[in-house]
């Protein structure tokens, strides 16, 4: 079996964003700081994110923080993740708790090719998508 994850990198605030995404999908949270793993990294960074991990039913998120000696760290660009599916409850308040100091680039609405659709930006500079498909007749 191979599972693919998307792993998130932020800096300095990948704990504060693994406790956001848990509140908006959910489930169970485990992390460790760079200084507990035994990784090197300049003083102000031990407490640092080297891993965390928001694990639900039908997903899996990694996040950690990028420290000084990986070099320049760069805002994720030129790439969304998606969420879609069915379930108009869930998914709506999916993208509700995204939006909460976020910004939308497009609204939720219907899109042209039926399904409601909309993009936005999370407050950590995160691309999301979001496609409710459309009930079949």
């Amino acid at each position: 079996m191979v599972t693919f994850n998307p792993y998130l990198h932020l800096k300095g605030n990948a704990r504060e964003a693994l406790e956001f995404y848990r509140g908006v999908f959910g489930g169970e949270v485990t992390a460790n700081t760079f200084k507990e793993s035994g990784v090197p990294v300049a003083a102000e960074e031990e407490d640092w994110l080297m891993h965390g991990q928001l694990t639900t039913s039908n997903m899996t998120l990694m996040v950690a923080d990028s420290p000084s000696n990986m070099g320049p760290y760069d805002v994720p660009a030129g790439i969304s993740l998606s969420l879609s599916g069915e379930d108009e409850e869930v998914l709506r308040s999916y993208w509700e708790k995204l939006s909460v100091g976020g910004n939308i680039s497009q609204p939720l609405m219907q899109a042209p090719w039926g399904d409601t659709f909309g993009m936005v930006v999370d407050k950590f500079g995160i691309n999301w998508m979001v496609n409710i498909l459309q009930k079949k007749a």
